[in-house]
């Protein structure tokens, strides 16, 4: 367990760094999801968890200095517990990947203070950088860039670790007491979450089209066609 909590912790860490430096959209859930996923051996599991995180969250977006909720960690986290915690509770049941999304959903939040943090803490390194810039100094800008870098990973890779650790205990320890009324309930809400995620979609179209809403639409048929 250990070794693919530091694996989800380190990758995810690298995720991360996509909504502040590459930009290039892996840290989307629906792509982070699957990937961590895949490094720990079920990619399906990372697909329905990231789809499912992508859906919650996907009417919020970076605008100006609004920094959203980190879903990312999230996405990581459900995917990693899911299927970490699932090797001795029976597999990544749904009612399993239910629990895990009503643990970790408040992290999210939690991640955004640290981000807000890291990025409060950026605006000293840019001065800083403004100040090599005049001097011509350019190793010194590029060390100031590296660092900002290095703090976002390392501040989500800890954040990360740190959750997966209490988050498989917890689980590996009280979901095998729940009651079968609790796993009913479980079991409802993970077939419930893609209804309102595309309900959530619907209120994005005028601002991102119609894709979102395709997305939700193939999250729920393809939860589904599981059912069968």
């Amino acid at each position: 367990m250990w070794y693919s909590t530091f694996q989800a912790a380190l990758l995810g860490g690298l995720l991360c760094l996509d909504r502040n430096v590459l930009h290039i959209m892996i840290s989307r859930p629906v792509v982070a999801g699957p990937i961590i996923g895949f490094s720990l051996g079920d990619p399906m599991t990372g697909l329905v968890a990231g789809a499912m995180i992508e859906l919650l969250w996907i009417d919020r977006y970076p605008m100006g200095r609004y920094i959203p909720p980190n879903d990312t960690v999230v996405a990581v986290l459900v995917t990693a517990v899911s299927i970490m915690s699932g090797k001795s509770l029976g597999g990544p049941s749904p009612e399993l990947i239910a629990a895990a999304v009503l643990i970790f959903a408040p992290v999210a939040f939690i991640a955004r203070k640290g981000d807000v943090l890291v990025a409060e803490s950026n605006d000293a390194i840019s001065a800083r950088v403004e100040e090599d810039a005049r001097r011509g100094d350019s190793a010194a800008i590029a060390r100031g860039h590296y660092f900002g870098m290095v703090k976002t990973y390392i501040m989500s890779s800890l954040l990360i670790f740190l959750f997966l650790v209490i988050g498989t205990a917890i689980l590996e320890v009280f979901f095998p007491l729940l009651t079968e009324r609790l796993l009913s309930a479980l079991r409802l809400i993970y077939y419930f979450i893609p209804i309102l995620g595309v309900s959530v979609a619907l209120s994005t179209i005028k601002t991102r089209g119609a894709l979102p809403v395709f997305s939700g639409v193939f999250l729920v048929v393809m939860i589904l066609a599981r059912m069968w």
